[in-house]
């Protein structure tokens, strides 16, 4: 489930975030500034394509509020947050630094973090269970651009939405979950990274991949993807205690909103 209540700002111990796709029309970044401006944490993982190199090839696009998402990561590793990047398929290039260490941000191609309750978990981006990507690049590109003509159409129908005080909604999330054919692509993606899991020994798997916010257990492994930040906004979070759960930005924010005006201006000085 996600969560769907929240605090105004948080204190975590870790945050999950993948799937930004910066570079491309269709990333929220300013959604992403939103949630990182709210949140502190002592470690954040970049569970890959955060930077996609995919769209750029075929488009150069890069904003500001794209290249504020670097800064302010970068700000938070300076600061103290250690950062551990691990590449997905649309930034793969950066897998040839597997192992790199510079000062606070480490890239790695998976990675075992100890939480906070003694669990073990797995964090990888996710591609590699992708039978598409793995067995056929080129279909995996036509794919790719197929989705991405979708996902340009979300800006576009978010911005008619909030002229009528609607919440964001992702229609390339919504088309995704009704076809039949994706929802079982999803449930056999969801089986391979958790028997992955498994046979590595682990207690929990986090990914990406797959822009598909979930938690839940599969055969006594906690499986766990963090969603994206294109359609759904989402982030896996751990608090100080090692619980799990994921955060819907967009929801949190429009709660955080609400509690604000609704402050008499006194108490609010």
């Amino acid at each position: 489930m996600v969560e769907r209540n929240g605090p105004s700002s948080l204190r975590l111990r870790t945050v999950f975030i993948s799937d930004v796709h910066l570079g491309f029309r269709g990333c929220s970044a300013d959604l992403l500034l939103d949630f990182l401006h709210h949140v502190e944490m002592d470690h954040l993982f970049l569970v890959g394509d955060i930077i996609d190199v995919w769209s750029m090839k075929k488009s150069m696009y890069w904003p500001q509020s794209h290249n504020n998402v670097l800064r302010t990561i970068l700000g938070k590793s300076k600061r103290g947050t250690r950062v551990v990047f691990v590449p997905g398929n649309h930034d793969e290039v950066f897998r040839d630094f597997d192992g790199a260490v510079f000062g606070n941000l480490e890239i790695h191609r998976q990675y075992v973090h100890h939480g906070a309750d003694g669990r073990r978990m797995l964090v990888l981006h996710g591609d590699e269970f992708d039978s598409v990507v793995k067995c056929s690049p080129w279909l995996a590109k036509l794919g790719s651009w197929l989705y991405d003509v979708l996902l340009a159409v979300n800006p576009v129908v978010n911005r008619v939405r909030r002229l009528f005080n609607l919440p964001h909604w992702s229609l390339s999330a919504y088309l995704k979950h009704k076809a039949k054919s994706a929802v079982q692509y999803i449930g056999s993606f969801e089986d391979a990274v958790a028997q992955a899991a498994r046979k590595a020994g682990v207690d929990a798997v986090v990914c990406g991949h797959i822009h598909r916010a979930e938690i839940r257990d599969i055969d006594g492994v906690l499986y766990c993807n963090d969603g994206d930040w294109v359609e759904s906004c989402t982030s896996l979070v751990e608090d100080m205690n090692g619980q799990l759960r994921l955060i819907d930005w967009p929801r949190w924010r429009e709660q955080i909103r609400a509690a604000t005006l609704s402050i008499p201006v006194e108490q609010a000085a």
